[in-house]
């Protein structure tokens, strides 16, 4: 990015290309209402690992919507417009919702974490383990959680989804203990790869994710993406690559996973927006289908898809 403005028109322009995901608000008041539960809470001792909570009144334990904003590990809102779009069906549906704040890319630089994409997905990480730690308190059914979020919150909703449980059975810390596995998994319009020399396969004009290795363009300000560095440099950081990209951690043992993406595919070829581009949902349902994952992609057209939006997909198969 340039400069913070472009920044934030980008950002912007993400989150209303994101929403057609997650259709619309039948009643606008009511996300508006949707006061969480419980705000702000803390699952960490940085100010940015905090989470929000919606429970819906229940007699027997509700499943969940663990839900991830997107914004490129960046920026962002941990109420944006994809959440408060589905927040009120979801709800009605019976179903709670956590929607958790992590620390960005800068924050990681700031601690010396390597590679900084490690902070604000061991966060999200961190803060399913917490609510799993609440599931009594808060009436949670700790078995039905389903991961959701848009473009690198999609990205880490899948890291975790395809990721062997983080748990550590002998640790001190009880949150520790409690597993990361999910339910299910849906997304809108995620990366799925992380791996520079598959994005340049699957779609020419690929530009994302040298952040996330923290690699730049020389020079000030140290934000500008830098994809052919990234490329060059992927063998030497290849181990950073496997352990944070979605595609290459998929096993047979991974949850039931949705995608919704607003483009049709062309594999091979460029693309108008290559950071949200279904040829990502296309080479990672082929992944799938070949390890016996079960898999929903939506695009335009799409032949075999039955949801048109996340929160469809995710009320049918949380209920």
């Amino acid at each position: 990015m340039k400069n913070n403005s472009t920044m934030m028109c980008l950002l912007v322009t993400v989150s209303m290309a994101l929403s057609a995901g997650v259709g619309k608000v039948a009643n606008a008041d009511d996300a508006k209402q949707s006061k969480p539960t419980f705000e702000n809470v803390s699952y960490g001792e940085h100010r940015k690992q905090k989470l929000h909570f919606w429970q819906v009144e229940s007699e027997s334990p509700t499943p969940l919507v663990f839900y991830i904003h997107g914004g490129g590990w960046r920026g962002g809102d941990p109420q944006d417009k994809n959440l408060m779009n589905m927040l009120p069906s979801i709800l009605k549906a019976g179903i709670s919702v956590v929607s958790v704040q992590y620390r960005y890319i800068k924050d990681a630089e700031a601690q010396g974490i390597m590679p900084p994409v490690k902070a604000p997905m061991e966060d999200a990480a961190r803060a399913l383990q917490f609510v799993r730690s609440k599931a009594s308190q808060w009436n949670i059914d700790p078995e039905r959680i389903g991961a959701c979020g848009g473009s690198a919150g999609g990205c880490t909703s899948l890291w975790l989804a395809f990721h062997d449980d983080l748990a550590d059975p002998e640790s001190q810390d009880p949150i520790a203990r409690q597993s990361t596995r999910l339910f299910c998994s849906a997304t809108i319009r995620p990366q799925t790869s992380l791996d520079p020399k598959q994005m340049k396969e699957w779609t020419p004009n690929s530009k994302y994710g040298s952040h996330a290795f923290g690699i730049y363009k020389p020079g000030e300000p140290k934000s500008q993406l830098d994809f052919p560095a990234f490329l060059a440099r992927r063998n030497e950081i290849l181990d950073w690559i496997n352990a944070y990209s979605p595609y290459a951690l998929v096993t047979s043992d991974d949850p039931p996973t949705y995608m919704f993406y607003s483009n049709k595919p062309a594999i091979g070829k460029k693309q108008g927006d290559p950071t949200h581009t279904s040829n990502f949902g296309v080479m990672l349902q082929e992944r799938l289908n070949a390890v016996g994952v079960e898999s929903e992609l939506f695009y335009p057209g799409a032949p075999d898809a039955k949801h048109k939006t996340v929160q469809a997909y995710l009320i049918d198969r949380l209920k």
